[in-house]
């Protein structure tokens, strides 16, 4: 008996009998990170049908699931094939240009005709040899050199040959398509489209933001029915969307002010940095093949969301968006860094983090599904009051926290050097319990972790 697929791989092809969404999910994630393969569900490799039977109504429930278990969504082709004793599911999974993980973080691979869990830094190899940004160097559907606003290039070169303090001496076509931003031909790709065409819209119609202002707490208006106070769609090449949303936010911010002496000092509802560091992850990560979504800010009375379409790329998850670091888009934030809308690449959820802790706000939160990630920023409205450890600390974590409200922060070396006469794994210890228990935020990760008053 030979079944009717397309193997991808001699060997990715593996035959399960009757899996959870849960397995099934391992193997989904595993084929796509390799080479792609094939699953067949209720028959063994002779063709013969499997001991538990295979519904075919049911099996669609249990595949949707998996498929959602994935990091980002995996979207594979299936059929039902009757073989001897029964039926059988035939899966072909595509090998992906993405990078792949599971709910919990794990990023498994095919080898040997398992699923394999990688470690850190086989995880970083393999986002290092996939073309994640495969979408960014396809060709504009339908886009010409000519779609591209001559004063947005100039624009981008000027800021550049200022960030990099010399003039740029090539031809500004051949520079474009050394950033991606038209092929090899000369058309225009949909990196380019989305950061250089007069009318980016046009040609991918989702790639706007939205603006909303609502005047409570949840999205309603002042009469205390559905809608809003303030609505927006800002459109344009990238680096103008962000420009116009941050104007607008500012515009929207409520602003407090506090008098010593002769000076006078303002104060924004959210810190300006977090807000930029939040609005321009969106603006530079989000998934712009998904079509009939774009990144919406949403500001009420107590909190800031901004929302990005697309889940978490590759092996991020909420619990190591700090530590670990994966673009989607890399051509897109290449270019916004030159823009100048980046200030250092990598670090911009540390940036935000660090921007509201110093602003005596609550972290911000961040909320990963499927198909969007948000960011949640709160304002100082009825903020509980910080509660205090000094009885309960000894006295290294005091000298401590008295450094880092000298010097704003403070390292694990630094406080080796104030206290030199205990182990580097007590006063380990001594940071990871004020991190439990609120008093410090930690930020960045190995030789680059800093410690911060919450």
């Amino acid at each position: 008996m030979a079944f009717n697929i397309t193997r991808t791989g001699p060997l990715n092809i593996a035959y399960l009998d009757d899996p959870a969404a849960e397995e099934l999910a391992e193997y989904l994630v595993a084929m796509a990170n390799t080479d792609g393969g094939t699953i067949i569900i209720g028959a063994d490799a002779k063709g013969n049908a499997m001991p538990n039977p295979v519904h075919a109504e049911e099996f669609e429930g249990t595949l949707h699931s998996a498929e959602t278990m994935c990091r980002p969504i995996i979207q594979a082709s299936w059929e039902s094939q009757v073989v001897p004793g029964g039926a059988a599911i035939v899966i072909n999974v595509p090998k992906s240009i993405e990078l792949h993980s599971l709910e919990d973080g794990r990023v498994l691979v095919r080898a040997n005709k398992e699923n394999k869990a990688l470690t850190g830094e086989q995880i970083r190899h393999l986002s290092a040899t996939k073309s994640t940004g495969d979408f960014e160097t396809q060709t504009a559907n339908g886009a010409k050199r000519s779609d591209f606003d001559d004063d947005v290039i100039a624009e981008y070169l000027e800021k550049r040959e200022a960030r990099q303090g010399k003039q740029l001496d090539i031809d500004i076509d051949e520079h474009l398509q050394h950033i991606g931003a038209l092929d090899q031909d000369g058309n225009p790709t949909n990196a380019g489209v989305l950061c250089f065409a007069k009318h980016p819209q046009f040609l991918l119609s989702h790639s706007d933001l939205l603006f909303v202002k609502f005047a409570g707490t949840d999205p309603r208006g002042a009469d205390g029915a559905v809608g809003y106070g303030r609505r927006e769609e800002i459109s344009g090449p990238l680096p103008h969307i962000i420009e116009r949303a941050w104007k607008l936010i500012l515009e929207e911010m409520a602003i407090s002010a506090t008098v010593s002496g002769l000076t006078r000092e303002e104060t924004t509802e959210y810190p300006k940095a977090a807000v930029r560091e939040a609005l321009v992850n969106a603006v530079c990560h989000r998934d712009y093949r998904l079509s009939g979504r774009r990144i919406e800010v949403r500001m009420f009375a107590d909190r800031m969301e901004i929302i990005s379409p697309g889940g978490l790329p590759g092996y991020i998850t909420v619990d190591n968006i700090v530590e670990e670091h994966f673009s989607r888009n890399p051509r897109l934030v290449s270019t916004l860094f030159q823009f100048g809308y980046i200030e250092e690449l990598g670090l911009g959820v540390d940036y935000m983090i660090e921007a509201m802790a110093n602003a005596g706000q609550q972290p911000p939160k961040f909320e990963a599904k499927p198909h969007s990630f948000t960011v949640k920023l709160f304002n100082n409205r009825d903020r509980r009051p910080t509660p205090t450890w000094s009885n309960s600390m000894n006295e290294r974590q005091t000298r401590a926290l008295t450094y880092i409200r000298e010097h704003g922060r403070i390292t694990n070396r630094e406080y080796r050097q104030l206290c030199p006469d205990n182990s580097p794994e007590t006063l380990r210890l001594d940071l990871v319990d004020l991190v439990n228990r609120g008093v410090l935020l930690k930020i960045g990760a190995k030789k680059g972790t800093y410690y911060i008053l919450k």
